[in-house]
């Protein structure tokens, strides 16, 4: 797993950690305290979702320009280029290529699909989080009105 992808598995995680912090009931001095927190970390973290984009844009373009190895004559390293690239599963000039390691078959098949759904889990993620402090902060105003028409 490249360094990139790494580290958004543990955006993510900590964005589900975040968003479950937040939807768990407690009482109202820790909530406020904790939106409070969280809100302020929101605003720089808001770069998740332009490398999450970005990195979308990196996995079409690497499928849409992918070699294709289909002529009779391939090197070596167009094989392995493309084996990597195609989960090592294909038919290359009418033989079946075998896995290396069988048990990494799961890896190499859903590789880029794990990837796309990293990528949308951390900008939905992110939005969720941003959200539900949007929306406790809402609920903290409206209390304060409340409290407010009801000492006059």
């Amino acid at each position: 797993m490249a360094l990139q992808w790494l580290i958004l598995a543990y955006v993510v995680a900590a964005e589900a950690v975040i968003a479950l912090l937040l939807t768990l009931p407690s009482p109202k001095l820790v909530k406020s305290r904790i939106v409070s927190l969280i809100s302020l970390i929101l605003q720089p973290a808001i770069g998740i979702v332009p490398f999450a984009a970005f990195q979308l844009l990196d996995i079409y373009w690497k499928n849409e320009h992918r070699l294709m190895c289909t002529s009779d004559v391939c090197t070596a390293a167009e094989r392995d280029r493309y084996e990597k690239s195609y989960c090592n599963r294909n038919f290359m000039n009418g033989t079946r290529v075998d896995l290396i390691r069988p048990s990494w078959w799961w890896y190499q098949i859903y590789k880029s699909q794990r990837n796309v759904i990293l990528c949308t889990s951390a900008c939905l993620l992110y939005w969720s989080v941003y959200r539900i402090c949007n929306y406790h902060k809402d609920v903290q105003n409206l209390e304060e009105v409340e409290k407010r028409y009801k000492e006059q």
